[in-house]
């Protein structure tokens, strides 16, 4: 596995983690706790060293099944985890919070799910409008002071904030989308990390399975599957995003490849500072993942991908509310 640092001196972190939301919510598959550990061992015996989840994400379940996944194995990751996106005790979303109070209620009930005494990487999950962001991380640097956390990092933030929070304590990692049907951090994010020495850490970097060519119809998906809400995956917008699949399958058939190890290796190549977590609850997806770190990319494929999938290629965007984003740049 090729591994990569986090920050400008963290520690080595696999160029692909492994990104745990799915095995607790959102995408229609029920939870199974044995078989969602399983994957995630199979994920550390493969090199994955890099384990991506939230309080969010099942409301606290996905926290919780690392810590049993984790037992006895803590030292061989770096564990990641965020804050900041607020729910009830039903799941109904309350809002968002970055406020300094929050920062330490959070962090100290993550590590309780955990099962951790320290957390290596600990995000703010979406940026608090109404908090400076200075007081946020703030806050968050008090935790760092405090030996529960590690490494700080931000997701989904602008580079404006990126910078403010940066001057108050040092950020190791940038989360935001990024895939070939998602370029947007081409526009500023990429360079202003770069310039920081700050990881970018892609999540949804197979476009939420699309680019693996697997769905062919919105039927594919459960009932309760979230991407049913999500514009890209709807009407017009679904059929013109699949012209998109059929050039990357295309090419990634000339390269013996799969679609998804393309697209994995298409953003490895792109930028050195890039690490993925591409999601699932599968152990043979996470092998066909982990495998894309071998596939060997000429500048004519990368140049070939930049022109079949542009900056602004697909259709719909990227939430059905963009209103959560922090695009204050």
């Amino acid at each position: 596995m090729e591994m990569r640092t986090l920050g400008q001196n963290g520690p080595q972190i696999s160029a692909i983690g492994l990104g745990c939301m799915g095995m607790s919510e959102f995408y229609g598959a029920p939870s199974d706790t044995s078989r969602s550990i399983a994957v995630i061992h199979r994920a550390l015996e493969l090199g994955v060293n890099f384990l991506d989840t939230a309080d969010m994400y099942g409301n606290g379940a996905n926290e919780r099944l690392l810590g049993k996944a984790l037992a006895g194995r803590r030292e061989q990751v770096v564990l990641a985890t965020k804050f900041a996106i607020v729910r009830r005790e039903d799941g109904s979303f309350v809002g968002i919070s970055g406020k300094p109070e929050h920062v330490r209620k959070a962090c100290d009930a993550s590590l309780r799910r955990l099962g951790v005494d320290v957390i290596d990487l600990y995000y703010q999950h979406r940026v608090d409008p109404q908090t400076p962001i200075e007081d946020t991380v703030g806050a968050m640097a008090e935790l760092v002071q405090a030996g529960k956390v590690r490494y700080l990092g931000l997701s989904e933030a602008s580079p404006s904030t990126i910078r403010r929070a940066h001057a108050v304590h040092p950020i190791a990692a940038l989360q935001t989308e990024y895939s070939l049907w998602t370029r947007d951090p081409e526009g500023g994010l990429l360079a202003t990390c770069a310039e920081l020495g700050i990881s970018f850490v892609a999540y949804s970097p197979l476009g939420r399975g699309f680019l693996t060519g697997a769905i062919a119809s919105p039927d594919d998906l459960a009932a309760d599957d979230w991407r049913r809400n999500n514009p890209r995956f709807q009407g017009e917008n679904f059929a013109k995003n699949l012209e998109l699949v059929a050039e990357v399958k295309k090419l990634a058939d000339e390269k013996h490849c799969t679609a998804a190890q393309l697209a994995l290796a298409w953003l490895l190549h792109s930028h050195p500072q890039v690490v993925t977590i591409p999601g699932t609850t599968k152990a043979a997806r996470v092998e066909e993942n982990v495998a894309a770190a071998l596939v060997v990319l000429s500048e004519a494929d990368a140049a070939r991908l930049d022109r079949v999938a542009p900056r602004g290629i697909a259709r719909g965007s990227r939430y059905p509310d963009m209103g959560s984003i922090d695009s204050s740049d």
